[in-house]
Order: structure tokens, then sequence, then C-alpha cells
């Protein structure tokens, strides 16, 4: 007689919860620069320091979280990763209480580099979990593609949250202002430890290595250095570096273009206008993930990619050609300068690329499918050293040419698409571990 499917509802939720937390909390790295600019009189390259340590966090970090997943498994990873979150937040609240500026930064700089911690071990853990819990196939990719969206929602949410808080008034920008944000990131990591601690969690990693210890069988763990064998990946390895900070550097620094005063070549916006347009950067991305999730069943990762790195190069060379003109936003009664709306819709295009890189790089992996999965969360600290670089372009050659290291980034992306994405090489056990996936998902069930 045949068990009854488990109901994963509740975790599904939990796991939900968490993407939209990982974007939230990794969202606070671009208002608060702006506000620490103005605060500290920082350089736009010091501005985005704090996004640095959050986003270089996942280099320090992203293989002993994939080795604490395979350790202790789900539901500990993930309670682990929720308290270290908490813990970067509270010493970002800290910051708030000084009022020596020498003081101020380093504390920011370390909350937002434990937090960075944080979000790469839920990183970890919520990507193969709700793939797990939709068992795999389209079921765990339209799962990914919700949670991706939930992520957006969030980011969207984030910057218009505290760009409100912020005010109208640039010249007592002060990071005690953005507390009530920092409570509500608080609140919801208490809430989402209470909600775990609850909540009972598949284990299938752990269920096989307990399986094959009765067997007396011994579970073989490839390496890192075996996957350089396959040219595609590695390649694909640098695109999700590339494309990371594409995603984050497009708005952090539109954002810092549209604050900045006319004397330094900003545009002198409202912090409230301007979060305004990042947060539609960032609904535009929920936008293009739930369509790429339906079109997903019918376009292949190529064209996909192909099609959206073309896109966002037309539209960053657009943006940099175009003049700041004022013009309106169609169905509202608000204004946005035009090169701004053009990066703005850069959204649409960002959204799909994580998924589609991944896919492609991934493909006739094999059993170095799961190490790949953890060089691949060390590689989102791109999204911290290429906005860096380019707020170092910013400080030299002025805001909007800094987007000519985006272009570059996007152009990698394109090649990636149409020629490095190219399988050379499979590893001969690929279908085999697609075989033992597919048994270990009908045994949960």
């Amino acid at each position: 007689m045949s068990k009854n499917k488990p109901n994963y509802t509740l975790p599904i939720i939990v796991m939900f919860f968490l993407f939209a937390m990982i974007s939230f909390v990794t969202g606070f790295q671009n208002p608060f620069g702006v506000i620490l600019k103005g605060q500290l009189d920082l350089t736009n390259f010091q501005s985005q320091l704090g996004n640095a340590a959050n986003f270089i966090a996942y280099a320090f970090m992203g293989l002993p979280a994939g080795m604490i997943l395979q350790k202790k498994g789900f539901k500990y990873s993930a309670i682990a990763a929720v308290l270290v979150g908490l813990v970067g937040v509270v010493l970002m609240f800290v910051s708030s209480v000084f009022t020596d500026k020498s003081i101020i930064f380093p504390v920011y700089m370390a909350g937002a580099f434990v937090a960075g911690f944080s979000m790469c071990m839920l990183n970890t853990v919520v990507n193969p979990m709700l793939n797990t819990l939709g068992g795999g196939g389209k079921k765990g990719n339209q799962l990914l593609q919700f949670g991706g969206a939930t992520n957006s929602l969030a980011a969207t949410i984030c910057p218009v949250l505290v760009g409100y808080l912020m005010g109208s008034n640039l010249n007592s920008l002060s990071l005690i202002q953005a507390r009530p944000a920092l409570f509500i990131a608080m609140g919801i990591f208490a809430l989402a430890l209470v909600v775990l601690a609850a909540s009972k969690l598949p284990e299938p990693i752990l269920e096989e290595m307990a399986k094959a210890k009765i067997e007396g069988k011994k579970v073989e763990k490839p390496s890192v250095s075996g996957l350089f064998k396959f040219s595609h990946y590695v390649m694909g390895v640098v695109a999700i570096f590339l494309y990371v900070g594409l995603e984050v550097g497009i708005p952090n620094m539109a954002n810092l273009y549209m604050t900045g005063s006319t004397e330094i070549g900003g545009l002198g916006l409202l912090p409230a206008l301007a979060g305004s347009l990042v947060g539609a950067y960032w609904f535009l991305m929920l936008v293009g993930r739930l369509v790429g999730g339906v079109l997903g069943g019918f376009v292949s990762s190529k064209v996909m990619l192909t099609t959206v790195s073309t896109i966002v190069l037309c539209l960053i060379v657009s943006a940099i050609m175009m003049p700041s003109t004022m013009v309106n936003i169609p169905f509202t009664d608000m204004q946005a300068p035009l090169n701004i709306l053009m990066l703005v819709l850069c959204g649409l295009c960002t959204s799909v690329m994580w998924g589609a890189i991944f896919n492609l790089a991934a493909e006739g992996l094999g059993k170095y499918t799961a190490v790949a999965s953890g060089l691949f969360m060390v590689m989102v600290c791109g999204g911290g050293i290429l906005p860096l670089v380019q707020g170092y372009v910013a400080d030299l050659a002025g805001f909007i040419q800094s987007y000519w290291v985006l272009f570059a980034a996007a152009a990698y992306i394109l090649f990636y698409a149409l020629i490095g994405s190219h399988v050379y090489r499979r590893d001969k056990s690929a279908e085999e571990l697609n075989e033992e996936v597919k048994e270990g998902i009908e045994m949960n069930d």
C-alpha cells in the first residue's frame, strides 16, 4: 500500500519567506550607502564598500555553507543562517547609535559582512530545498521561479521604504532614519526562527548518508578541482560573477547618480523619488521572473540568455547616450530622467539571467553538480566587487560613464550564451546521478 504524499505547504512558505529575507537585507546596502555617503562625506567608491562587504562574504562562506548543509542538513543550516543574519542586522543597528564618525563606518561594515554570511547560507539552503520540495524537474523549477518572485518583491519594497524614511533633506542624512527598516528585519528574523523551529523539513542529504552507512557504502565526495575539466562550467562561473555585479550595479549607481548633487555630476533628486525608481527596477525583475517561469518551458536557456543580454547592452548604451531630461512615466503622474528609465527597464532582462546561466553551466556535470552549486555561491561576491570597480570609475569619469563597466559585463554574458556555454565534455555518471535523484525523490514521497 502506497503512502500518502507528504504535505510540504508550510516548508514551502518558509522557504519563500527566507527567499524574501535574502533580498530585503541585501537591499539595505544600496540606500544605506547613500545615507552613509551624506552622513560621513564618503566618495562613490567608499559608499559601495558596505555592499562589497555583504557580497564578498559569499567568497568566504560559499563552500563552508555547502559543507554545513552536507553534514547537518537543511533545518540546522537554515536556523544557523537566520541567527547569523540577526547578528548582522543588530550590528548595523548598533552603528546608528554612535555619533563618532570614525566608529560608525567600521561597525556598519562589520554588520554588512556578517549579514553577507547569513545571506550566503540562506541561498545555499533555499535553492536546493525548494527544488527538493517540488520533486525536481518542472515543479522544482516552478517553485524556484516563484521563490525568485518573492525575492524581487522584497527587493522592490526595501529601497522604497528606506527612501521614504530618508525624507527630503539630503543635508541631514543619518542611519538613525533607517532604524525602522532594521527593526522590521530583526522582527522577521525572530519570527523565522520560531517558524523554522516548529517546521519539519525533509532531509534527503542526511537520509542518503544514513542509508549509505547502513548498507556499508562509501559516499563519494567529488572534488572542486574536477570541475575545471568542464570549460562551459568554468566560463559559466565567470558569467555568474559578472551577472551578479551587473544586477546589483545597475540600481546601486543609479541611486547614487540620482541623489548626487549637480555640482558633482548628479541629478539632485529627492531620495524618495530615487528609491521609487530603484524599487521599480526590482519590481520589473519580479515581473521578468514570473514571465520567465512561464516561458522557461518553451524557450531554451541559450535563446533566453542571448535575447536578454542583447537587450541589456542596447539599454545601457541608450542610458549612456541619452540626456537626463525629465519625462512622464506612463500610467503614473510621476516624472523621471529619461536615461534612468532605460536603466530601470534592464530589470526585465537581468531577472532571468541567473537561472539561464546556472542551467547552461550545470549541463552535463553529473556527480559534480552539488560541488558546482557551492562554487556558484562563492561567485556571488561579484555583486560586491563589480559595483566597487564601477564606483571607482564613477569617481574618475562620472556616474553615467561608469556604466561602461556593466556594458562589458553584459557583453561577456552574451558571449557565454552564444559560444562559451557549448558543452564539450559530460561527466560519465550524469545519467546514473539523475536516476539516483529520481529514486531518492520517490523514496521521500
